[in-house]
């Protein structure tokens, strides 16, 4: 079984053993980390710990990765835009509207379903379960650059880049409202929404330390292109910190809708989803080491918007 061990560099009092090493492997669901924990597959400098253990500095975390159980998810033949691939490694160009997992409601269709088909046995199991390894996750509406791991050596090695902040991304996103500054950095920690679940919040008392550095590309009608680099990989992070600016993704009907009706209504252009675009990964082949840049041209549908808000 592959073992992956975890230095922690500062304590954090506040934070949860679970939440902690949900952050680290973003790919792999809090419930799989607490049934790893219960499990006695992870261990804090080689003792059993709770869920609830504080992480300290100074210590060290291991992380046992079982056998995969058979994947749930039926294969299915989906289109994909392949922007590489190899033995070890996968990089898509995800369509907006695909969503990547199967969840309750929505069980087949799924990105997992399609690389179930394409990778056949060779399959990524961190996390417990034989599935395609996605090392991080696009929204359902964000299109662009996705990776996927085709075994457990690839899928430990690129969780180590993401979680060490060691991959370079860098999106396209159209937002509503004319950005003052040509460039900026918006450092606001994130949090989940204390009422609305499913959706993230800047807090500046519990929250994560969050990221997100841009400039401005284009200034449209109504609206401002801008690229978005994340030096953190919160959930949601670009929609909040570009919400939390004053200038939600348009589009995006959870943190702007009221100004996104207000740029459809100056412009006369119904926008179908949120205008963010994965445009571009820089990061290190996980077994050769290899520096890759992998880019992702404009879906049809932001090319559109972006001709339509042109002054």
């Amino acid at each position: 079984m592959p073992t992956q061990t975890i230095a922690v560099t500062q304590s954090l009092p506040l934070e949860r053993l679970d939440r902690f090493l949900r952050s680290q492997f973003p790919d792999v669901s809090r419930g799989a980390i607490q049934r790893l924990l219960a499990g006695g597959h992870i261990r804090v400098n080689g003792r059993l710990v709770k869920a609830t253990h504080h992480p300290r500095q100074g210590e060290r975390i291991s992380v046992q990765w079982p056998p995969a159980a058979p994947a749930p998810a039926p294969a299915q033949e989906l289109p994909l835009d392949i922007l590489y691939e190899d033995e070890d490694l996968l990089v898509l160009n995800k369509p907006a509207g695909l969503v990547v997992h199967p969840a309750p409601g929505h069980p087949e269709h799924t990105l997992v379903n399609a690389l179930l088909h394409h990778c056949g046995t060779s399959l990524s199991g961190i996390g417990g379960v034989a599935r395609p390894g996605i090392v991080h996750r696009l929204d359902k509406e964000t299109s662009g650059c996705l990776v996927v791991a085709k075994n457990d050596a690839a899928h430990l090695k690129l969780s180590a880049q993401f979680s060490g902040r060691q991959v370079e991304k860098l999106y396209h996103a159209i937002v509503c409202g004319q950005v003052a500054a040509e460039s900026g950095e918006i450092d606001a920690p994130i949090v989940r929404h204390p009422t609305h679940r499913k959706r993230m919040a800047v807090a500046w008392r519990g929250g994560r330390q969050a990221r997100t550095s841009y400039r401005v590309l284009e200034r449209l009608r109504g609206a401002t292109l801008v690229e978005a680099r994340p030096h953190t990989g919160r959930t949601h992070q670009i929609r909040v910190h570009f919400q939390h600016l004053g200038f939600p993704i348009a589009g995006d009907r959870v943190y702007g809708p009221r100004q996104t009706a207000g740029l459809e209504k100056a412009t006369g252009y119904a926008i179908g989803r949120q205008l963010l675009h994965a445009a571009r990964l820089a990061l290190h082949h996980p077994l050769t080491g290899k520096p890759m840049v992998l880019q992702a041209a404009l879906p049809e549908d932001f090319a559109t918007a972006l001709r339509r808000f042109r002054i």
